[in-house]
Formats: structure tokens, sequence, C-alpha cells
């Protein structure tokens, strides 16, 4: 197959939308230190944004919101991806790599590991490569980053590379709140007593919002409470969700410092945050999921 002169071949762009953990539960630990997980992860209307030209060297611009909380990055899972996609495919060529970071950082959102999965898709279609090659890599970067690959609403399991369909799914809307404090995932997990949880049971399809809040309420998130004990400012996140009008569940995502409030559609959640009386220094973001809205929603903050 020829390959196109660098300078006649179009940049990409790919989407790398905001992961949330509508539960999450700790149900074991490998030999290897690694947690076994069983959680229901959606994708939500807001997002990183990867873009990638050809380049003779790999190199990385940070812009948005969020940029400079990785400037000190040298090698972050953005350029990780790229240079392993790389050399798994034996291609020669680099690419000039910008992300606009609209997600806060170390937050419990996914936004390393949906940048990363932004990296392979955008590369893939650059260089021309097979999509269904690149689900082995993204376990290699990350637990996160095979369900951030398929970016769809999935049942996740094992460290996170078993995915299954989620159950049937009504409208919902949400509202995140972060709190403005990165949390570091492994201290997290370090600060986690107790035992271990059981797989969730759930049903086919949800009726509605609230029938699906009503189950979600009583599986929890295992990280919620350590996460709380290194950043008590987490608790006033939920509190802070928890009092505004029509929230139907208040829940912290993935290992935080990230929170999420449930409501029965995404123009609830929108009037619901507009509303919202936030602290100095905190993002909020309001509206559906990434698949139903990829281009629509409100966010604040800072």
């Amino acid at each position: 197959m020829s390959t196109a002169p660098a300078d006649t071949v179009a940049p990409v762009v790919e989407c790398a939308p905001a992961k949330v953990n509508l539960f999450l539960r700790v149900t074991g630990r490998r030999d290897d230190g690694y947690h076994l997980l069983d959680s229901l992860v959606v994708f939500a209307a807001v997002h990183d944004r990867l873009r990638a030209a050809p380049a003779d060297t790999f190199s990385l611009t940070l812009t948005g919101r969020f940029g400079a909380a990785l400037a000190s990055a040298d090698d972050n899972l953005v350029l990780r991806a790229a240079r392993l996609l790389a050399k798994t495919a034996g291609r020669s060529q680099a690419a000039a790599l910008t992300l606009e970071k609209n997600l806060p950082v170390a937050s419990g959102i996914g936004g390393g590991s949906a940048d990363a999965a932004a990296t392979l898709r955008a590369l893939a279609r650059l260089w021309d490569l097979s999509p269904g090659d690149l689900a082995a890599l993204a376990l290699r970067l990350g637990a996160d980053v095979p369900a951030c690959l398929a970016a769809r609403p999935a049942r996740m399991q094992g460290i996170g590379e078993m995915l299954s369909p989620a159950p049937r799914l009504p409208q919902f809307g949400l509202v995140l709140v972060n709190p403005g404090i990165a949390l570091a995932t492994g201290e997290v997990f370090a600060a986690r007593a107790g035992g271990f949880a059981s797989p969730a049971t759930l049903p086919e399809i949800w009726a509605d919002a609230a029938a699906m809040a009503a189950d979600l309420a009583a599986l929890g998130n295992d990280l919620e409470a350590p996460a709380i004990a290194l950043c008590p400012a987490i608790a006033a996140a939920l509190a802070t969700i928890a009092r505004l009008p029509g929230v139907l569940l208040a829940r912290m995502s993935g290992s935080g410092a990230t929170c999420f409030g449930l409501f029965a559609s995404p123009e609830a959640a929108i009037t619901a945050e507009a509303a919202a009386q936030l602290p100095r220094g905190w993002w909020s973001w309001a509206g559906g999921l990434a698949e139903a809205e990829s281009s629509t929603g409100h966010a604040s903050g800072w």
C-alpha cells in the first residue's frame, strides 16, 4: 500500500468523552496487586479533544482550561499511546498531537484514559490501521482505556479488560461536579479498608431514570469512603449535588474527586446545574450522554 506524502494528509480529530462510573464495586485483588472491579460506565457529552497531524517526530501541544495541569508531564498517556501504537504497528511515521484539555486532571472521570484512547483512534485513522488491532494495546495503557476506546455504555469487570453490554438505559441527565482537587487513584485504593464485594445483579432494562437510580443507590461506589477520607471536599460536592432540584442520585465517579448527580433528563440536569451555587475554583458540567448528545451541554466553573 502506498503512503501519501505527509503534507497531503489531513489532520484527524477525535473526542475523548468523560467516563462516569454509575456504580463501582471492588470484587477482589490479583496476586500482582491489581484490583478486580465491577462497574457500569457511561460517557458524558463533555470531552477533551485530540488532534493528530502528520509529522517527522512525535510532539504534544496542550491547550484548554486544564492543559497547564499536564504541562510538566514529559511522557503522559497521549505520548505513550502514540509511541506504543507506532512501535506495535511497525510504523515509521510520527504525529504532531494537540490535546485540548477540557476535563479536570486526576478526577475520576477517565480523562487520561480517554485521551489515550482518542490518540489510538486518531492515529489508526491517520495511518489507516484496523480499529480491531487497538483493543489489545488499550489495556497496556491502563485499566480504563479499553472502556474509553469503545466510548459507549458498558459493564466493566476484571481489571477493566472484561467489557460486556450495559443494560438498556433510559433517558437521563447528568450533572458533574469537581471540587478542584486532583486525587491519585493509587492513593485511594491504598486507603481502602475492608473486604471485597460480590458482582452486582443488573436488569436487562430500566423503565426510566427513577427506576435506574433506585437500583444504583443500593450498589454504591466502594472507593467513595476512602476518597472522602483523603479529600473531604468530595463530601461537600456530594452534598451540593444532593440539594439540586430533581436529583435522583448523588455519587462519586471512579476514584474521585468528581461526583455526579443523575436526573430524569439532560434538560433537567442543565436547569439544576445552572441554579447551583458552587464555591470558587469548582468545575461543573450538565447534559446527557455522548452518544445522544455529542455537541450540547453546559459547563461552568473556575
